[in-house]
């Protein structure tokens, strides 16, 4: 069981644990949501997936095979490009923080990402599942002050 430390952030807990530390440097570069996991008045339940899970994506987390069928193997570089990608990572880590802590079995929430769909996680066999798209949450790895971070071992699905 994991015990609640009231006066630690999600900040101050968000890269101990290696298993997930590439999600960790995301969220830090990711100034809106960074500076959510700093604040003591903003509850959020962060879905760090393992580093494995941001491995076997298809593709690095600011690529989008959209961009790169309609703007070409160049679309990442120059301003423009650099903007495209940090844009693609916020998209991403705003779909892995949900603005709510506590989050109880079955409640019904979106992410931070805009015009996210509904998520909600349920227990299955004592396990639980982050659903609609039934990823083992592995852990919930820290409690703090103003939330937790569960170790989730597949990325999010979102649009």
């Amino acid at each position: 069981m994991t015990l609640t430390q009231e006066s630690v952030l999600i900040s101050d807990v968000m890269g101990r644990d290696r298993s997930v530390n590439v999600f960790a440097g995301f969220a830090r570069d990711v100034e809106g949501v960074a500076k959510r996991l700093d604040d003591s008045a903003a509850n959020s339940t962060v879905l760090a997936p393992l580093n494995s899970a941001i491995d076997k994506l298809p593709g690095k987390p600011w690529e989008d095979p959209n961009e790169y069928n309609a703007l070409g193997a160049t679309v990442y570089d120059g301003d423009e490009g650099r903007e495209r990608a940090r844009r693609n990572i916020r998209r991403f880590v705003e779909a892995h923080v949900v603005p709510l802590s506590p989050w109880g079995e079955n409640e019904r929430r979106r992410s931070l990402l805009d015009g996210d769909r509904e998520i909600w996680w349920e227990k299955k066999d004592g396990v639980m599942v982050l659903q609609p798209d039934g990823i083992e949450i592995q852990s919930v790895a820290s409690k703090v002050g103003n939330g937790e971070v569960w170790i989730v071992k597949s990325v999010r699905k979102y649009t």
